[in-house]
């Protein structure tokens, strides 16, 4: 194979996968466009279709089950929860296979567990309440420095601590830390997860009360 078209062969894919790099932040900044004006299903449709493109990358299928599991945690969504959740299982599932061992994933995971808990304390409170702590840990390993994995276990343990009458200071604490986590956490690009230092915010402000 001569020079030449080796030459002309890399550039065609370099042209390619340009575009397809543009289309991806394109589809990805349009999706995030939409849920924030709060059309949930439009923008979890729009992660559908990145993913059906993007096979080997697990982001688009967690904003999937990211969306549908935030949609669940919704009193106004309660007849719909568990389509809901089933949606997000299923998007994360298609995640993990791209992208085992991910702490994201797995703090994910914890917060699909959380809203069925939710859902049916009777039910899933017992069986899956130590799972659910269990993937938080699994999180820190991978990840020790990620807020998110450390205000999930914190807020969760809140919850319980609260059902039992235990002390929460401990758990708020670990919130505190998490703030402190946020502020120093770099995603690994723009579409990374960045979420949930509102949500700490909110939480540190009513912790021990």
């Amino acid at each position: 194979m001569s020079t030449k078209v080796i030459t002309t062969l890399v550039v065609f894919l370099a042209t390619v996968l340009s575009v397809n790099a543009q289309q991806y932040e394109q589809g990805m900044g349009k999706a995030f466009a939409t849920w924030r004006t709060g059309n949930a299903t439009e923008a979890s449709a729009l992660f559908e279709r990145i993913a059906s493109v993007e096979k080997t990358n697990w982001l688009p299928n967690y904003y999937v089950a990211l969306v549908n599991t935030t949609e669940a945690f919704n009193p106004a969504n309660a007849k719909n929860a568990t389509a809901l959740i089933n949606k997000a299982q299923a998007a994360l599932d298609a995640a993990e296979l791209i992208s085992p061992n991910n702490a994201e994933i797995l703090i994910m995971q914890a917060m699909i567990n959380t809203a069925l808990i939710v859902q049916d304390p009777m039910t899933n409170g017992m069986k899956l309440s130590a799972p659910t702590i269990e993937l938080y840990e699994k999180a820190l390993k991978l990840a020790p420095e990620n807020p998110r994995a450390v205000f999930g276990k914190a807020e969760f343990e809140i919850g319980g601590a609260q059902y039992w009458g235990t002390d929460t200071k401990p758990m708020c604490e670990q919130v505190a830390k998490s703030i402190e986590l946020f502020a120093k956490f770099k995603p690994e690009t723009e579409f990374h997860p960045t979420w949930g230092l509102d949500r700490a915010q909110e939480t540190l402000k009513n912790c021990g009360k």
